[in-house]
């Protein structure tokens, strides 16, 4: 385990469970962070979260109906779920033991 990650031992699992609004609060504070002071590595994260470049130009535009910081962290908190969703479908079960390699 990583040194610079808290353990689950040292906090209780209910401060890990955020409601959708929360999370949404918080994706969007450190969206208007980094929307502001390194917007290149926001743009690396959405692409390493692979949202959709037309989804990204048309929440950027100057017609946009909601603000930018808005936008990217609504596409961000939907790609996750999206991503958890497809795991979820498509998840395995664990290997037969003794079929190791």
């Amino acid at each position: 385990m990583s040194d610079d990650l808290p353990s689950r031992e040292i906090f209780p699992d209910t401060l890990f469970e955020l409601s959708e609004s929360d999370l949404y609060k918080a994706i969007r504070d450190r969206v208007a962070y980094l929307l502001e002071k390194k917007p290149e590595l926001l743009m690396s994260y959405l692409y390493r979260l692979d949202v959709l470049e037309v989804k990204i130009n048309a929440v950027l535009s100057p017609i946009a109906i909601v603000p930018p910081i808005e936008g990217l962290a609504r596409l961000i908190l939907e790609r996750q779920k999206e991503r958890i969703a497809t795991k979820q479908k498509y998840k395995s079960d664990p290997p037969i033991p003794g079929w190791e390699f």
